[in-house]
């Protein structure tokens, strides 16, 4: 069930962080990975657990591994250096891609789900939203890679955990709002509580025996869990306050 656009008709604000969101995963994809070949700037501004748990930088040589599925040998580059703060590979991360379906179907989510919640939210709230949750989203990762014992020195990156917030902010708030999904061969307008209710489903089902997700299906699905349940939890702070019309008294001459 692939979604393909929801209903904007009660939009009012153009999502212009959700545009930008977009357009610098884009950028940083094309010139800064190079389209996926530059293994050297992904794995010095990816998040890898190990280096959030010691607190500092960790670089490492280059491995060589046999091809399960061809049997030759191909090397795997180390860590590099990474040239910030290990903690700000928190927020870095969440802008690299490990290939074109992985950033396509990254911002397919984020442009049919990412505006909604910034049309209520506005602009800036909508950001630091964004953010933290995909902060709290590779905490959730780096600390159950600790704990199921992942290897703890497997880079993790992209948007997901974010864009994962952002689909639990939307089931919180429009919960029945139509999403047109291509399933099969033919299209289906559904509530929103279906198509994302059926989402974290399958995440929850398929990180189950392997939550940190890392070594066993290359998907940390432990990210994907803890982000949408931060999106559930903190979607409503970040809604700004109604106003409450203040009803005067008059007096009659």
């Amino acid at each position: 069930m692939i979604p393909l656009s929801d209903d904007d008709s009660d939009q009012t604000r153009t999502p212009y962080i959700n545009y930008l969101l977009i357009a610098l995963n884009i950028l940083v994809f094309i010139f800064y990975q190079q389209l996926g070949s530059n293994l050297g700037f992904t794995y010095s501004y990816a998040t890898v657990p190990a280096e959030i748990l010691a607190g500092h930088d960790i670089v490492t040589d280059p491995v060589i591994v046999q091809d399960p599925i061809s049997g030759q040998n191909v090397e795997i580059p180390g860590l590099g250096v990474t040239a910030i703060p290990v903690w700000l590979t928190l927020i870095t991360s969440m802008f690299m891609h490990g290939g074109f379906g992985h950033l396509g179907g990254n911002m397919l989510y984020l442009w049919i789900f990412g505006d909604n919640l910034e049309n209520r939210m506005g602009h800036m709230r909508f950001l630091f939203f964004y953010l933290l949750c995909g902060v709290l989203a590779s905490l959730t990762h780096v600390f159950t890679d600790l704990i199921f014992g992942e290897n703890h020195l497997i880079p993790s990156l992209g948007a997901s955990g974010a864009i994962s917030g952002v689909m639990g902010g939307y089931l919180l708030l429009f919960p029945g709002r139509r999403v047109t999904v291509f399933f099969i061969i033919m299209l289906f307008n559904v509530p929103a509580f279906i198509v994302l209710g059926l989402w974290i489903l399958l995440q929850v089902a398929n990180g189950t025996g392997y939550l940190g997700g890392s070594e066993a299906s290359g998907i940390a699905y432990a990210a994907h869990i803890g982000g949408f349940i931060a999106g559930l939890v903190l979607v409503k702070r970040f809604l700004p306050k109604e106003k409450i019309p203040v009803h005067r008294k008059s007096r009659f001459f």
